[in-house]
């Protein structure tokens, strides 16, 4: 049996060296491919570009530096004559480019419903997370609806997460206590459960976590003081979950179930609270507020029959990454010191909610994450995923038929040039799939284009730590039995999904795709 040369071989020998110097595979910096000397492979123009990713707030950047020709965050070779097409609408700025999946907006979100009801309301978060109390949160829309006022505290820069545990939290706490009674409702996100849940440092989680209960005493017990009706829910499980089936550290989201907390501090009764899903909370938050739910909304209020009064003010806390555990030492929050978290759970009304899988949009037993768990928070119904879409289009056959696609293979043979695809190698990411770009591949050998190269991102969280190479072993086999396609440099998500506007470390990712630049390997 030949030896299979499709690239992915001689990028895998280049991490295995990465991984001694200390890398890991989110982290991993550019390594790009040259031959004689030369890089090989780079994206140029008269060429087509398709950037494989599905979700949004990370993609931003990278493709600002691709097609924004008044781009100046920092200095990069613009090129003039590329066909960049997007998997989904990453942002309404990017309105004009060529997207595969044009995206379909939630009718009649949350914010819409209290802004047109003539309700003042705030939208707050760390960096990290503020796409998904603004643009998830709001059913895909950029913009902030009349009456509502956006606040975006920076997430710490310049050190890795773990070090900091606490993040910004201490921060938008201030915030918070600072804004609560000038609104009519607020929602919050504290990110920290699935910021640092998503790395390896077991300390830090548990540490993170009493950061999360302290806060959650500060800005609850001010809300109830200033009359808030509060509710404190999650939009997927992580944190709680510390170790991996083989016992290593565990940076993945999970599947459990999440908490929805209420407290009323003008009636100490026990709230009678139903079961559901991250879809029934809208319709909650409008119940308190005495606002007609509209008949878009498809969920049922958790506490239908209480008497809430009139006017009242809400508080929503998001736990990001803060599900139900096991409640033993392979549980972080169980393990953390949290007086507060406890003492919620101990003497307030509260329920589990689903928040993964169908119930969120997801493909069945899919564990949620972020953008699934906020647009179904804010739209009062499940909300269809992206990734239910495409591997819907990928299975039924559609996806080689995309008219995106097609353009972008027939851009490049026109003009001579190569088609990029920008690949994110894992198979169960809400950012993207492998699936995505092999089928493109398929599609350029049936419409007669060979020159097809791929430029690798790694993942490192829903991926085992240091599976690169492994991956990029199938991604070869895979290749070789399509016969196009070609793999020539890689990056660590951590570098080039970048959503804090560190475009430095995105530059350095968009060199080594152009330029070749990069630590280089033959």
């Amino acid at each position: 049996m030949s030896e299979i040369n499709r690239g992915g071989a001689k990028l895998a020998a280049a991490v295995k060296k990465a991984y001694e110097l200390g890398q890991d595979d989110y982290h991993l910096e550019p390594m790009s491919l040259v031959k004689d000397g030369q890089p090989v492979g780079k994206i140029s123009d008269g060429d087509a570009a398709v950037f494989c990713c599905r979700r949004g707030e990370r993609e931003i950047e990278l493709t600002e530096m691709f097609t924004d020709v008044d781009f100046d965050k920092v200095d990069r070779r613009m090129l003039k004559d590329l066909n960049f097409t997007i998997m989904t609408m990453y942002h309404d700025k990017f309105k004009d480019l060529p997207i595969a999946f044009a995206p379909s907006h939630v009718v009649k979100p949350l914010a819409q419903v209290i802004s047109d009801a003539g309700k003042s309301q705030l939208h707050i978060a760390e960096s990290e997370k503020y796409a998904h109390v603004t643009f998830f949160f709001n059913g895909g829309e950029n913009n902030p609806f009349p009456g509502e006022d956006d606040i975006c505290i920076p997430s710490p820069k310049g050190i890795d997460f773990d070090q900091k545990p606490e993040l910004s939290l201490p921060i938008v706490a201030d915030k918070l206590v600072d804004a609560l009674g000038k609104y009519d409702f607020v929602v919050t996100n504290f990110a920290n459960g699935d910021v640092i849940g998503h790395t390896q440092n077991t300390a830090a989680k548990i540490e993170a976590c009493g950061h999360v209960s302290h806060y959650l005493d500060v800005v609850v017990n001010d809300a109830l003081s200033k009359g808030y009706v509060v509710a404190v829910t999650a939009d997927h499980g992580n944190i709680e979950k510390l170790y991996t089936s083989a016992g290593k550290p565990d940076g993945a989201h999970t599947t459990n179930l999440v908490p929805f907390i209420m407290i009323d501090p003008a009636d100490k009764t026990p709230i009678t609270l139903g079961e559901g899903s991250l879809g029934e909370v809208a319709p909650t938050v409008l119940n308190v507020m005495g606002i007609p739910q509209p008949a878009e909304m498809a969920g049922s209020p958790l506490c239908s029959g209480k008497d809430w009064g009139k006017d009242r003010k809400m508080l929503l806390i998001i736990c990001d990454g803060w599900g139900f555990g096991t409640g033993d030492e392979g549980d972080a929050i169980f393990m953390a010191d949290t007086p507060y978290w406890d003492s919620l759970l101990a003497n307030e009304s509260w329920t589990k909610l689903h928040a993964s899988g169908e119930h969120v949009g997801l493909g069945a037993g899919k564990a949620g994450n972020s953008e699934a768990g906020h647009s179904n928070l804010g739209a009062g119904r499940c909300v269809m995923q992206d990734d239910v879409r495409l591997d819907a289009a990928v299975k039924d056959g559609t996806f080689k038929q995309n008219p995106g696609f097609l353009a972008a293979i027939e851009h490049a043979k026109s003009n001579g040039g190569n088609l990029h695809l920008l690949s994110y190698l894992t198979y169960k990411s809400s950012h993207g799939c492998i699936d995505y770009p092999l089928a493109i591949c398929e599609m350029a050998r049936d419409n007669g284009l060979d020159r097809v190269f791929l430029h690798i991102i790694f993942d490192g969280r829903s991926t085992e730590p240091g599976s690169a190479p492994a991956l990029l072993a199938e991604l070869d086999e895979k290749l070789e039995a399509i016969g196009v396609g070609y793999v020539v440099d890689g990056v660590g998500r951590g570098v080039v999904l970048d959503r804090d506007k560190n475009y430095d470390k995105v530059k350095r990712a968009y060199d080594a795709m152009v330029e070749g630049a990069g630590t280089q390997y033959e």
